[in-house]
């Protein structure tokens, strides 16, 4: 059942097709690809600038986010878009974004760090390799970036939750900050046991999912949420947890609580 939902989901992901219509991404976006030799292949890369970038010399903090082909663009998204650019425009966020396409047949590899029994998977460390040797030194060579942890967050949903999850307890000295929305937990129960080895945990995190998704998915959250508090005092509110009420596996439900994820984090 939930795994049957999610297999689901990574499919709606995967089968996503360009339309040939005007893009909806802002003119603050836009594309390069880059070679990705951890993976073995070339990725291509979306970034967004905020608008006075140009004009300031200024620097900005760095969220670094999965499949980007469904961030900015609805003529590149399966179901809709994030609008990313549209909400970061209307709360004036100064902050730049770095979307990562996903491998389309290859994206449940890269998402995952743990191969699950039946779709199998596993190959995260090399993809969050890729995005700690090779792109981030490239964005930061590039643009005009805050560097520090406390500066560089990682976001994501389903798969991308998931990864973006696993990647704070990998490199807790790169990301300082994530937005864990909808995250496929289930895929393999390492990912509690991980988390309950790690000693500490300093990273600030912003849980979403909604109560409409599938049969274990907030028992889930609850379940990681829990074990976070045991790494650190409450008093510190370093995590948040939201909720939502017959929210649904969907981009409208990571789009809606995107604004205010990024708020909470700060930049």
């Amino acid at each position: 059942m939930i795994k049957q939902f999610t297999l689901v989901i990574v499919f709606f992901f995967m089968t996503g097709k360009n339309r040939a219509q005007l893009s909806t991404a802002s003119n603050q976006v836009s594309t390069f690809t880059i070679e990705a030799p951890q993976l073995q292949d070339s990725k291509k890369i979306w970034i967004y600038l905020p608008k006075n970038y140009s004009s300031s010399n200024k620097k900005y903090s760095v969220i670094y986010m999965h499949d980007a082909q469904n961030l900015f663009d609805a003529n590149t998204s399966y179901a809709g878009e994030w609008n990313v650019d549209e909400k970061l425009d209307s709360i004036n966020a100064q902050v730049i974004v770095i979307g990562i396409e996903h491998g389309n047949e290859q994206r449940m590899e890269e998402l995952t760090p743990f191969a699950n029994e039946k779709y199998g998977g596993g190959n995260a460390d090399a993809y969050l390799k890729f995005i700690v040797k090779t792109l981030k030194p490239q964005i930061d060579r590039t643009y005009r970036t805050k560097t520090k942890t406390r500066n560089t967050i990682i976001m994501g949903s389903s798969l991308g939750g998931l990864v973006s999850y696993y990647a704070i307890l990998k490199y807790p000295e790169i990301f300082g900050k994530a937005a864990i929305f909808s995250p496929s937990f289930w895929f393999s129960d390492k990912i509690f046991e991980l988390a309950n080895e790690n000693k500490k945990m300093k990273t600030k995190i912003y849980f979403l999912c909604g109560d409409n998704e599938s049969e274990d998915m907030v028992s889930n959250l609850n379940k990681m949420d829990k074990i976070v508090n045991q790494k650190r005092c409450s008093c510190l509110n370093l995590t948040k947890k939201v909720i939502v009420k017959n929210g649904q596996h969907n981009e409208k439900l990571w789009r809606d609580g995107f604004s205010n994820a990024v708020k909470w984090l700060g930049y």
